[in-house]
Formats: structure tokens, sequence, C-alpha cells
């Protein structure tokens, strides 16, 4: 809503800031990358390079929203604790992330491929993809009373080259393999595994799928609730406009 005061959480380039704020709030994004925070920043927005699992803000935000970012936050636990003390009461929480079996198939490959260089994939995991039961109980053990959460596949083709996406979006496993060439031609590059020639009906290996939250949540942790301030953990879309409307 126009005059809210709004924390984007992994704010990227900002494309997203920017339209809350063409939406007339007043928006602070936060980055771990301070390339991606720079690109922000070109765009006129108040942006930062801060680890989202390690929030210093205080009841500062109406609301906190974040797109697609906090999977690559390893450390669940201290990115829900952080997003509870940033938030004022009344505040929202609008959280969306790719959930369990995304890539799934990418990572068996990888696993596999890795595992024939004497290499451990789970050591260099980079993403945490949880399950809608699992970040439920995560929300709750801080306090939050969720009202819905969701599990929703998206399949998404892989365009391209499989290490062109690597590069992009797992450099972690290309940086530990002995030979990036044999980790690449061991199976990634298999016609099953070239995007829109794998999973049902040529959907691609990319198969994300996304965690969306919904409900009202306590803003005192349980056993403290001398003052019940009732945040609302909005639904998760994409479209900032339709997650961030009351």
């Amino acid at each position: 809503m126009a005059g809210e005061r709004i924390l984007d959480l992994g704010c990227g380039d900002g494309v997203l800031t920017e339209a809350l704020v063409a939406r007339g709030c007043a928006v602070v994004g936060v980055d771990a990358s301070a390339a991606q925070v720079e690109a922000a920043r070109r765009r006129g927005l108040d942006a930062r390079v801060a680890d989202g699992q390690h929030l210093a803000f205080d009841r500062e935000f109406d609301a906190v929203f974040s797109n697609a970012a906090m999977h690559w936050m390893t450390e669940p636990d201290r990115v829900i604790a952080g997003v509870w003390r940033a938030l004022t009461p009344g505040g929202r929480f609008v959280g969306e992330l790719g959930g369990r079996g995304c890539v799934a198939r990418i990572l068996a490959a990888l696993r596999g491929a890795l595992a024939r260089q004497g290499i451990d994939e789970s050591r260099i995991q980079p993403w945490y993809f949880p399950g809608d039961d699992e970040y439920r109980a995560r929300l709750e053990a801080h306090g939050f009373v969720v009202r819905s959460i969701a599990l929703i596949p998206r399949p998404t083709p892989l365009p391209g080259d499989i290490g062109d996406w690597l590069e992009t979006f797992g450099e972690s496993f290309l940086a530990a393999a002995r030979d990036r060439a044999a980790l690449l031609d061991g199976g990634l590059r298999a016609p099953a595994l070239r995007g829109g020639e794998a999973g049902v009906n040529g959907e691609g290996i990319n198969a994300s799928q996304l965690i969306t939250v919904n409900g009202p949540f306590l803003s005192e942790r349980i056993g403290r609730l001398s003052q019940q301030r009732l945040h609302q953990l909005e639904g998760g879309a994409s479209s900032c406009a339709g997650a961030l409307s009351p």
C-alpha cells in the first residue's frame, strides 16, 4: 500500500523494488551481492549490501517482501528470525522461494558426476529447498501462526546448454570439480537432461517447485504474549502488487 515502509529481502537488481516504489511505498532493498546492489542503486533505489541471514533491522518495516531469494539462504531459521525482528506491529511478510523437488534431476546428475570425482555434492550445495511442511514448522517455531502454505509445481524448460546454466546458478559445483569437462560430459549433457527433452511432455529438467506462505502470525514469541500484536502474512505471489495488496 502507498505510504508503507517495505523491506525487499534479496532485492537483486531492484526490478520489483522499483515497482513497489512506483506504487508509493518507501522501500529498502537488501542483497548479499554488491554488484546487484549497485545495479539497484543505479535505478535510484535505497539498496544496501546485507546478508539476509543476519538482518539488523528492529521493528522498522510494515512489510517484508522476498521473491526467489530465500532458497539461496541456507540458514532459514536466521532468516525467519530476522524477518520477525524487522516487522512493526501490524506488518506483513510475503515470501516465495524454491521448494522441495526444485531442479531435482540436475542435482541427481550432479551428485553422480561429482561422486565419480570423489566429491560429496552435499558439502557444496548452495541452495535450500524445503517442503511446505518443514517450512511451516520453522515459521511456527518462531511464533508464526500460519494460515496456509503451499508447495506449487512450476515446470520450467531449461534453455541452452546446462554448462551455461551452471555458470550462472551453480558455480560452486563447477569450482569444486576436479575436471569440469568430465563433470559436464559425464551425464549432464545427456539427451535426457537437455532443456525441452526431459520430464513429462517435454517440460525440461529445470522443473522448479515454489513455496508460498500465507497467514496471520503473532509478533511476540510464544510464551511472551502479554501484548498480542497481529501481523499478517499475505499470500506469496511473484507479482508484488498482488502479494502486498491488503
